[in-house]
Formats: structure tokens, C-alpha cells, sequence
């Protein structure tokens, strides 16, 4: 049952007087549910409630921590088909789409769940004393990583499961023991109540302290600054526009105590298609780039907004096929109204660009709030020339860049703004003389595709979900995969401490028996 409030701890409230409601893309109407914006003494209780519950959830075992995080999955398990077609109603995206998300998201709450519970995470390090060391005495010294204590997560609009109120940034700041304030994003907060009901009910369940987990509603831009500005917040997650994730970045920075803010953000995510792997199979990456640039409305982060190649008739051959296979494809629902507008200005933004022109675009009729793909090309000169070119467009459309020759490529590649990924498409022989290429791809791109696709992350300990600004405000860190969790802690030493005081993870007996580095060695060792 969804009823419009806020989660405030465990406790709903709704007590201010602002009020809107999500809207149905499919449909094309609103949703009947009404829902109430966070008041000011809701955000302060909300914030007050975080800060007290870490003083308690930080020192929570990994272990503990587990079972919270795996008891979380299993109550979102619970809610069943009702949650599924909750996420429907406010996304416009199919139930197939919902099921595959859903599945994601809890995998991402085991996967920290199991990272917890193997525990080498922490990254445990010891360096022991020597006491007779001339011409000084060696301190015994111990490092471990500690939560940073509670953590702002904003959901993201084109993910309501998986970067949203139990997603990646949530399931990792709770699994680096820090408590979490959702701001739930304003074009699915019923899913977004739902979800948090199921960790409410998983907190009360494991026992975790009042206050380890919020929900709160804001439709405009006040709920987000208060929660950032908050001198009891202590870091940042968000997911959506250059624009939105710079601003909070800014607000951060300029606080009296600068806390880091991870914001994921704008990519283009250049494709280089190399002549020879044109030449012999253009229709099969026309085709697979047909399907990328279409897949889910193009609102994936992901999306392979620009392609690169070099003059001539492979390219040639190449756009005329992209144009067939894109055209064939069906239309998908978009998110929002406001999202298909914004998709149709940026295209007829880039389209009026001097020496742009449109080279496919889908011919049949398409519903209200379906986005129709369409494929624009300019040579490699004007799009140098014009930095609107290389802007994002959130949907269902690429720009083929068609460079004179490898110099010019290279040029463009050189100029490009840091991006999520890049792709080279490639025979594996013209790989080999491309040592420039892709120097110049390494140093822009936090993932390097080859001979594949963007779209689709998987999420693994080796996927990197980040990149060099604007792909993302901190290119050390990915947002993606159990080592996103290295976002919501940081180092800390003791030195010369009690062994029967110490974290067990620091402890001589090693009572936790995970790996550690022990005098520059990594072992399990205890110390005799």
C-alpha cells in the first residue's frame, strides 16, 4: 500500500503541506497516489536520527551487517509482483525490464552482504614494533578502513531499482557501516516507498539502530540542499545530469566542512570504428549499434552517443546499414514527458549545428511519450569546431563523426571530455598499430570496450562505473560492483594500542581470519 509519506527512521510522517504525484508514461496520465514533500523538522529529524544511529551501526560487525543487507534482499523478494508493477506504472518501462532490474539490485545487496562476511575488505594492515631498532624504536602501528559516518543518496531517474532507494549507493554505504537518507527521486517515489518499506522492515528485523535508513520526498531542488548542506551529513551519492551533480558538488565544497560528493554523471561514451573491422563485418555492428542506441529509450548512461570512423566506402556502407537496422526498430516509452522533451530539444539542438544532418530517424507513427530514434552525421572538421556537438542528448540517438583520417580522429579523441566508456571496434591485427588510440581512449574513459557495446554494466569486482570528469566528480572510484563501497570510508591508524581493544580484524589472533598484510606480507597469520 503505497501512502505517500516520508520514512523519517522507522516512523511515517507527512506533515507539510506540500504535495504531487508521478505520472504514467505508458498511459500518458498522472497516478492516483498523492505524495507529501519532507517538511523542515522531518529533514532535521531525519539527519539527527542518521547521526545518532552511526554511533551505534559502525560498530555493528561485518557480519552483522550481512544479515541486514541479506535481509533486505529478502524482504524486497517479498513484496512480489506488487513492486513490479508499481515500477511499471512510474517508469514506462516493461515488466521485463522490471523483473531483470529487481534481480540486480538484490544481487547487489548479497554481493556486499558476502564481501562482509569474507571481511578482507577492510584492508587490514599491520606493522609490528621493533622495540631495539637503532637509531629509533618502531611504534607498533595498525590500518583499517572506518565508515564516514551518514551518507546522502539521491535515486536516479532511469533506474528506480538498481541506483535508487535500495541500489548500489545505498547497499554499499550501508555495507561500509554508514546510515543512509534517501532522496527519493520525484518520478517514482511510490517504488521508492516500497522499496524502503522492505528495509525498514529488515532493519527492525536485525535489530539495527533507529535511524540506519531514511526516505525522504522532495519534488524540487530544497529537500537535496538541506541534506547536502547539513553539517551532520558526512558524504554524498547521486546519479543524473552534469548540471545537478556539479551543483551539489559546489554546494559540498563551499560548506564550512567540504564533505566529497560521488556524482555519476554525463557521458557520451565514444564508439571508434577502425576501417578493416568496417569492411568485414558492417552488418553486424550496425546492428548491434542499432540495438544500443535504442535499447531502453537511450536512457542509459551508457549510451553510445558518439561514432567515430574514417571517410570512405566502408563507412559509407556502415551508415547506410545503421540507418536500415535503426529504422526497423520500434520505438520504446520514455520516462517522463519532461524526459521526451528534453530529448527532442537537445536533437533539434544538435540538428541545427552547421554541417549536421539527419541520416535516420524511425518512419512509423509513435505514441505520446516514445522516443524516436534517430542517427545525425557531420564531418570530423565542423564537429572539432563546435563544442555543442560532443554535449549529451539523454535518448535514443547517435552522431556519426566522419574524420578525414587517423590524425584527425586522434585530434578529437584528445579533445573529448572524460567519459563513463569507449569503445574500439577493431580486427585484432589493425589493434596492434593503434597504440596512440588508445592512450588517448585510456586517459579519457574509466572502461575500454573492445569490439562490443557500452550499454549493459555488469556488475562485478572488476567493473569500473566511473570515470574522469564530467563522467563523474571522483575518477578513482567506480559506483559499481562491491568496490564501491571504498567511497564511504576511510584510513585509519592505531598505534600502540591494547590488542584486547582493537577491531577483531586488527587483533593478533586474527579471529576473524581474513587476509591482511602483516610486515608487508599478505597472509592470515596470526601474531605469536
Amino acid at each position: 500500500m503505497i501512502t505517500g509519506k516520508n520514512y523519517v527512521g522507522s516512523t511515517l510522517k507527512a506533515g507539510g503541506n506540500k504535495t504531487f504525484k508521478t505520472f504514467n508514461p505508458q498511459q500518458n496520465v498522472e497516478n492516483p497516489w498523492v505524495f507529501t514533500e519532507a517538511t523542515h523538522e522531518e529533514i532535521e529529524e531525519a539527519v539527527a536520527l542518521a547521526h545518532q544511529a552511526f554511533g551505534t551501526y559502525k560498530k555493528c560487525s561485518g557480519l552483522e551487517r550481512a544479515g541486514f543487507l541479506n535481509a533486505i534482499a529478502d524482504e524486497i523478494v517479498a513484496l512480489g509482483n506488487d513492486l513490479l508493477v508499481q515500477y511499471c506504472s512510474e517508469s514506462g518501462f516493461p515488466m521485463g525490464r522490471a523483473e531483470g532490474e529487481r534481480g540486480r539490485m538484490v544481487g547487489q545487496l548479497r554481493a556486499f552482504a558476502q564481501m562482509l562476511i569474507e571481511g578482507s575488505w577492510v584492508q587490514a594492515a599491520i606493522d609490528t614494533a621493533i622495540t631495539d631498532r637503532v637509531p629509533a624504536p618502531k611504534e607498533d602501528l595498525r590500518k583499517i578502513l572506518v565508515p564516514l559516518g551518514p551518507v546522502v543518496v539521491f535515486g536516479s531517474s532511469n533506474f528506480p531499482f538498481a541506483f535508487s532507494t535500495a541500489g548500489g549507493d545505498t547497499a554499499s554505504a550501508l555495507a561500509a557501516g554508514c546510515p543512509v537518507i534517501v532522496k527519493s527521486h520525484s518520478m517514482h517515489v511510490g517504488t521508492g516507498e516500497m522499496v524502503a518499506s522492505a528495509i525498514i522492515k529488515a532493519a527492525q528485523k536485525t535489530n539495527m539502530p533507529e535511524g540506519v535508513f531514511s526516505n525522504l520526498i522532495g519534488g524540487g531542488t530544497t529537500l537535496g540542499t538541506a541534506l547536502v548542506k547539513h553539517p551532520l551529513v558526512k558524504a554524498v551519492g547521486f546519479t543524473g545530469s552534469i548540471r545537478a551533480g556539479r551543483a551539489l558538488f559546489d554546494l559540498a565544497a563551499q560548506r564550512s566542512e567540504p564533505i566529497p560528493v560521488f556524482a555519476e554523471m554525463g557521458s557520451v561514451n565514444p564508439v571508434v570504428l577502425l576501417p578493416n573491422a568496417v569492411k568485414v563485418n558492417s552488418q553486424k555492428w550496425a546492428t548491434a549499434y542499432a540495438g544500443s542506441i535504442t535499447l531502453g529509450a537511450g536512457q542509459f548512461c551508457t549510451n553510445p552517443g558518439l561514432l567515430f570512423g574514417i571517410k570512405g566506402a566502408e563507412l559509407d556502407k556502415f551508415s547506410e546499414e545503421l540507418t536500415q537496422a535503426i529504422e526497423k526498430i520500434e520505438p520504446f516509452c520514455m520516462l517522463h514527458p519532461s524526459m521526451k522533451e528534453g530529448f527532442e530539444e537537445g536533437s533539434a539542438t544538435m540538428l541545427a549545428q552547421k554541417g549536421v544532418a539527419k541520416i535516420a530517424e524511425y518512419k512509423g507513427d509513435a505514441a505520446p511519450n516514445y522516443g524516436v530514434q534517430k542517427v545525425l552525421t557531420v564531418d570530423g572538421k565542423t564537429f572539432l569546431e563546435n563544442k555543442i556537438l560532443s554535449h549529451e542528448v539523454f535518448g535514443p540517438v547517435s552522431v556519426l563523426v566522419q574524420c578525414d583520417d587517423e590524425q584527425q580522429l586522434l585530434m578529437i579523441i584528445n579533445q573529448l571530455d572524460g567519459q563513463l566508456t569507449g569503445t574500439i571496434i577493431g580486427e585484432p591485427e589493425e589493434l596492434k598499430n593503434q597504440d596512440e588510440l588508445i592512450a588517448a581512449m585510456q586517459s579519457k574513459v574509466g572502461r575500454l570496450i573492445f569490439n562490443g557495446v557500452p550499454t549493459g554494466v555488469e556488475v562485478c569486482p572488476s567493473m569500473i562505473h566511473g570515470g574522469p570528469y564530467p563522467a563523474s566528480s571522483d575518477s578513482r572510484f567506480t559506483a559499481v560492483g562491491i568496490h564501491a563501497v571504498y567511497r564511504w570510508v576511510r584510513p585509519f591508524s592505531y598505534q600502540n594500542w591494547p590488542n584486547e581493544l582493537l577491531p577483531a580484524e586488527l587483533q593478533n589472533e586474527n579471529p576473524l581470519q581474513i587476509l591482511r598484510t602483516l610486515n608487508n606480507i599478505q597472509t592470515k597469520s596470526q601474531i605469536v
